[in-house]
């Protein structure tokens, strides 16, 4: 009889791959009559003639700051983050640093990070702010993670998300609205010089006067 850590071990997967399998009734496991997992010579079997369609889910450490201006700050926050990353025992597979504003979500890095994610590549991201993901929308991407059975771990160092970078943020986002209430005065106007026009060619009377 092996425990799920065990068995994970054995099939060289990790335990919450079993979790899934079982929770989707690829492999299921067997209970016992205190509802705990437990696993036996023949669902290892079964778990060693599943093909191994995925590589071994990742740890990924991810970076970022709003412009070039603040690139010192990007290696800044990977050292900080690394020594981090050392105290809580975590081994990083790969880095991912990038350089664009928190609003952006048409990011390279970031939607390739989602994308791995999404097909169930990445183990854990770890990040030293949650604003370092996203400025806003981070719950939205925590909860994309959960259902993934991605473990999302955040230094929350406030010195590593900085205050220029929000005013900036804050800055794009009154910027945007304005624009867009701009956009719809000026499509207002058009229309209301559209109708008037129309409803000039309609009456032969103000066409004749």
């Amino acid at each position: 009889m092996y425990t799920p850590g065990q068995f994970a071990k054995r099939v060289g997967v990790s335990v919450k791959t079993i979790q899934k399998w079982d929770r989707l009734g690829i492999l299921p496991a067997k209970r016992t009559i205190t509802n705990r997992r437990y696993y036996t010579d023949e669902e290892l079997a079964a778990a060693l003639r599943l093909p191994r369609q995925h590589k071994p889910r990742v740890t990924i450490a991810y970076c970022r700051v709003s412009s070039q201006a603040q690139k010192p700050d990007l290696r800044n926050q990977q050292a900080i983050l690394e020594k981090f990353c050392k105290q809580q025992a975590i081994e990083v597979d790969e880095w991912v640093l990038e350089i664009g504003g928190g609003l952006n979500f048409e990011r390279k890095q970031l939607l390739r990070l989602v994308d791995r994610i999404v097909s169930g590549e990445v183990e854990r991201v770890v990040l030293a702010h949650q604003d370092r993901l996203v400025r806003f929308g981070y719950k939205l991407l925590a909860h994309l993670c959960q259902t993934h059975q991605t473990e999302l771990v955040v230094m929350n160092t406030e010195t590593l998300s900085p205050e220029q970078e929000l005013v900036q943020d804050l800055m794009s986002i009154v910027h945007c609205f304005s624009s867009r209430l701009y956009g719809l005065r000026n499509y207002r106007k058009a229309l209301e010089k559209a109708l008037k026009d129309e409803n000039r060619a309609q009456d032969p009377d103000e066409s004749h006067s």
